[in-house]
């Protein structure tokens, strides 16, 4: 299949490049690293560290995307939701794209490397390589556990901002990393539902497509209850005040109650809907920028 002859001939500007990052997925990613800098710092992390974090964790991660774009170029261009991305729609060459997120990704890890700690710099990397080696390359077109182990790259970037300020890990930055392993498959499942004749019609095996709606609820509901309870354990280790456990509690049986809504009607009979789905997805993921911001807010005042 060929990109329409008017895609081909326009020339792209700085914007379809940025396109090619993901900015809308980045933007909760980026959240989850500079919280996790408040955290580690217990306050302020300092202005050039968190300039250097910022940026070099958005190249990090837009990096992630670009490759996914080209490497996914042949499904984009049957998706609708996908089709005029600028890998896909052909106003961006492929090569171009690669040499991009390349330039990208080693930037990245110069910067942290050199402005903030190496550490830093391979747990970078590591989520870099999770995305586009496990995630899209390996698992995407092969297994429905695609997600539960891929998504595993969206949990590096708190270790990025921790690691920056520390130059280490411990428990707490690990609770950061399990957080987002297990809010990931319930987040990424009711997106599945709402988009799962998409992934039918191109062959990819997301969980509703190969096991149905049932199984993904019940999944969907499993692993938000999972999510709830890690995220109240910081407060169990005294790593965290009573803010955070207020907020966590409350947000997570929220979580809980919007996967019930999802759960209930199916299990009963009813096929999964976009509009049933929406709710869920939405929420998830306030709510975990919202554990993030009680997180850094209590560590920094509080704790």
């Amino acid at each position: 299949m060929t990109a329409a002859p008017a895609a081909v001939h326009a020339r792209a500007g700085w914007r379809d490049y940025l396109a090619l990052t993901k900015p809308k997925v980045i933007s909760l990613l980026l959240f989850t690293t500079i919280a996790a800098m408040f955290m580690a710092a217990r306050g302020w992390p300092g202005l050039e560290l968190l300039l250097v974090v910022s940026l070099a964790g958005y190249a990090s991660a837009g990096s992630a995307g670009v490759f996914n774009m080209v490497i996914d170029r042949d499904i984009d261009l049957l998706m609708a939701r996908t089709a005029k991305r600028p890998t896909s729609s052909g106003l961006i060459p492929l090569r171009d794209a690669a040499t991009f997120g390349a330039l990208l990704q080693l930037g990245s890890f110069a910067a942290l490397w050199v402005w903030a700690t190496p550490l830093a710099a391979w747990m970078s990397l590591a989520g870099f390589a999770t995305y586009v080696g496990i995630y899209t390359l390996w698992l995407k077109r092969r297994t429905w556990h695609n997600i539960v182990l891929g998504g595993a790259a969206g949990c590096f970037p708190p270790l990025v901002g921790w690691t920056a300020v520390t130059g280490d890990l411990n428990l707490f930055a690990w609770f950061l990393f399990a957080i987002i392993f297990f809010w990931t498959p319930a987040h990424f499942w009711a997106l599945a539902l709402m988009i799962k004749e998409e992934y039918r019609e191109v062959g990819i095996p997301m969980l509703p497509v190969v096991h149905g709606d049932r199984l993904t609820v019940a999944q969907v509901l499993l692993y938000s209850i999972y999510t709830a309870v890690i995220s109240v354990l910081p407060f169990t280790f005294r790593e965290v005040s009573w803010l955070y456990l207020g907020v966590a509690t409350l947000a997570g049986g929220w979580l809980i109650w919007l996967a019930w809504k999802l759960y209930r009607p199916v299990m009963a009979g009813q096929p999964a809907t976009r509009k049933m789905a929406v709710p869920l997805y939405l929420y998830s993921m306030l709510y975990l920028a919202v554990v993030f911001l009680a997180g850094a807010i209590d560590r920094s005042f509080l704790s």
